[in-house]
């Protein structure tokens, strides 16, 4: 079975390497319906994972200086007293002997559909940003210079959702976080919105992993096999060429993450 993680932890990689889009939105539902693992121990493994795989890219992203603090600052105070928060509601229930895998599955079903409608949007802010195409009553009420103040309340708010869901489900770091500094932030370059959201994924997943530590749901043996598998999945698809067109991998990927989406709601 650990060959079994090892590998899964490659194919993960490699897409996350391809793609872009987070591991937890593929990682967890294959750690549910491929290895039944519990959905509690798979959320909490799986947000130290993200943590892990996702330390690196903050190194590089700081030296070409495209991260952007202040943003990064925003987010965290709205996600990491969400993700606190949401750590005590799963510790009540434990300690109530409540019932969590309902609690798990909606939330990860929530973060999946939600990450299935944000890769198409994703795209298209990009192109339209690229362009400076985007729509005219974007502009004034979401740039920085025109409405700080919106903005700032803006981005304590979703990062607050962003803390919550991430913590309950390990989804929506990534794919989410990027949607939301697209749409508030439309003047950012694309590197930019990739180096911010990288940088406030991390603390995020870390704590809300450690969180899930302290609770018991994670388990290391399993984390430490992961790794040995994506790491090396990662590194190879970013050296190598692909003929399939970006587009069409998202789109597929939007296909399968709705339909598991609804699965784990229904």
């Amino acid at each position: 079975m650990e060959l079994g993680y090892i590998l899964a932890g490659l194919v993960v990689g490699f897409m996350v390497g391809l793609t872009g889009v987070g591991g937890g939105s593929l990682m967890t539902p294959l750690l549910i319906f491929g290895f039944g693992i519990p959905p509690l121990t798979a959320v909490g493994t799986d947000l130290l994972f993200a943590a892990l795989t996702k330390m690196g890219g903050i190194w590089a992203h700081w030296r070409h200086h495209t991260i952007q603090w202040r943003v990064v600052g925003l987010l965290a105070l709205g996600s990491i007293p969400s993700t606190l928060i949401a750590l005590q509601i799963l510790k009540l229930f434990q300690a109530r002997g409540l019932q969590l895998e309902g609690i798990i599955n909606t939330a990860l079903g929530t973060a999946l559909v939600l990450t299935a409608v944000a890769l198409p949007m994703k795209s298209w802010l990009q192109r339209m940003a690229a362009r400076r195409a985007l729509p005219k009553i974007m502009q004034p009420a979401y740039s920085l210079r025109c409405n700080p103040r919106f903005t700032t309340v803006s981005t304590l708010v979703m990062g607050g959702v962003l803390g919550f869901l991430v913590t309950l489900s390990s989804i929506g770091a990534g794919a989410l976080g990027a949607v939301v500094l697209l749409f508030l932030y439309p003047g950012l370059r694309t590197v930019q919105v990739v180096a911010t959201d990288i940088t406030h994924a991390v603390p995020l997943t870390a704590i809300a992993g450690i969180g899930h530590w302290y609770l018991g749901s994670v388990d290391m043996a399993l984390l430490g096999n992961l790794l040995l598998g994506s790491l090396p999945g990662i590194y190879v698809a970013s050296h190598i060429g692909v003929n399939i067109p970006e587009r069409t991998m998202q789109t597929v990927l939007a296909t399968l993450l709705m339909l598991v989406g609804i699965k784990f709601i229904f």
